[in-house]
């Protein structure tokens, strides 16, 4: 029950942190920028938070040597799904950007259960948990196109989905395969926080690993920065990279728990009530939409799929 809270508490201040990196990309005028400060901070907020608690910064080098080296590259893949995104965007527009990698994290974090794989623990894919996972995803289906549909057959809004045309089918696969890599980070962060005894310490590390990649990006594009925008800006702007490394922590703690697939999905339920609450109450500069039935059914029917994966 703990991993369940846990799974939808950071899943809920997921699109909290996508708001408010948004509104810092608006302001500095780069995503590499934005995402590189968001990950500064949350360097940062992790490493008070291992000092407050006295755990120190510390660990055996023999791990170095003892372990496969792919321990190390969750703050990699974590990188590679945010810029995945921003590339994805626009080619697929703003619903299949999000069904897209979702699907890819279901599917990915089920194979990882069950072949065992980033010494996971082995849970066999039975035909109740395929069919919790087919139900969790037409919860997605529901909560975001569907709702989009419906909006805009009745005029409430156009949006333009697509900016750039193209072998969209491609677009999709990767957009499934950067959900996949999203889930192979979840799993091998949980191995690395297991390893190091830590959920902090395995965070921090995904985190220093992250930021050194986004730093060679910048040094490699060297972008132009609006610094002078940052004056006078609402404090919580800087809230992105505090949420993201909960978030990380909180995937490091509950995947020894339940396993990555379970993980996953409880993350992914947390993620779309979270944007559901933003969009009600138009948190953090977010304009205003109502919350509609269809979407509260999808939500329903993706914790009935939770119950199936969890209890089968």
């Amino acid at each position: 029950m703990l991993a369940i809270v846990i799974g939808l508490v950071i899943g809920i201040l997921l699109p909290i942190q996508t708001s408010v990196n948004s509104r810092l990309r608006s302001i500095v005028g780069s995503p590499f920028v934005a995402s590189f400060l968001s990950f500064a901070v949350g360097t940062t907020f992790l490493s008070l938070i291992l000092l407050v608690s006295g755990q120190g910064f510390g660990f055996d080098s023999s791990i170095f040597q003892q372990q496969p080296i792919w321990m190390w590259s969750g703050g990699l893949l974590g990188v590679i799904f945010l810029t995945g995104n921003i590339l994805l965007f626009p080619r697929l527009g703003s619903v299949q950007t999000v069904i897209m990698p979702i699907f890819g994290q279901i599917v990915m974090g089920l194979l990882i259960d069950h072949f065992g794989w980033f010494n996971s623990t082995a849970s066999v894919l039975t035909p109740w948990r395929v069919f919790g996972a087919l139900l969790v995803l037409l919860g997605v289906v529901g909560t975001v196109a569907l709702t989009d549909w419906i909006n805009r057959r009745r005029g409430k809004f156009v949006i333009a989905n697509r900016v750039e045309t193209g072998n969209l089918n491609v677009w999709r696969l990767l957009g499934i395969g950067t959900g996949m890599m999203s889930a192979m980070q979840t799993a091998i962060n949980g191995y690395l926080g297991t390893v190091l005894e830590s959920a902090l310490k395995g965070a921090l590390v995904s985190f220093v690993v992250g930021i050194v990649a986004l730093l060679l990006i910048l040094l490699i594009l060297r972008p132009s920065v609006e610094w002078r925008g940052l004056s006078g800006q609402p404090w919580w702007i800087w809230l992105g990279g505090i949420i993201g490394a909960l978030f990380i922590g909180g995937n490091v703690l509950i995947v020894p728990m339940v396993g990555t697939g379970i993980a996953v999905v409880i993350v992914i339920v947390g993620l779309l009530c979270g944007s559901l609450l933003i969009d009600r109450f138009g948190w953090f500069g977010a304009a205003k939409n109502p919350v509609t039935g269809i979407q509260l059914v999808s939500l329903i029917i993706m914790v009935l799929g939770i119950m199936m994966i969890r209890l089968s």
